[in-house]
């Protein structure tokens, strides 16, 4: 087990929403990985860690429109929305058209603890981001998922982010070992 020591960390929760989960492509590992991200709020509720929970909204008439029942947030993970800092984006990364970096300014984050969906989409747009804007990542790497495409299927696609991304934009991090 490595021992970690964070300085004013974040959890950065990416588009855990009904309709990338359960839509029409099957994620891998989901239960696993929803059981992961589950565990990263946990622990980071528990400890008074800020969490900043992001859902994609598509145009109108998409499967992920404001306001419907795929737009919506995986229950299980609790996300409050007087707790936790929620937010939309229409683009793959969560700072493009938001206010994010400047509420992580305005509460003095140092460190994101990024995870949600989709590996090659927004979990690597937004490790890629944070890491440029002078933020210490941290890719929990076993709460980030995607599907199968045509050329590739999700566990080399996972496999391949992890190892891509680790060293110059993040740290990987399993679940079990995240200590605040």
């Amino acid at each position: 087990m490595v021992q970690q020591s964070y300085v004013n960390p974040a959890v950065l929760v990416i588009d855990m929403q009904v309709g990338l989960f359960h839509g029409g492509r099957i994620i891998h590992a989901a239960e696993q990985v929803l059981d992961n991200v589950k565990r990263v709020l946990v622990k980071a509720h528990a400890a008074s860690v800020p969490v900043f929970a992001v859902r994609h909204t598509g145009p109108q008439g998409s499967p992920i429109e404001a306001g419907s029942a795929n737009w919506q947030f995986m229950p299980e993970l609790g996300i409050d929305m007087d707790r936790d800092t929620v937010f939309e984006k229409t683009r793959p990364s969560c700072f493009a058209g938001t206010d994010l970096l400047q509420q992580l300014r305005a509460k003095g984050i140092q460190e994101l603890i990024i995870c949600g969906l989709k590996t090659q989409y927004c979990i690597d747009s937004n490790c890629r981001a944070a890491s440029e804007l002078g933020f210490k990542v941290m890719l929990a790497e076993d709460a980030h998922s995607c599907n199968d495409t045509e050329l590739l299927p999700a566990s080399t696609i996972i496999a391949h982010h992890n190892a891509t991304l680790n060293g110059l934009f993040v740290s990987l991090i399993k679940t079990e070992d995240l200590r605040f």
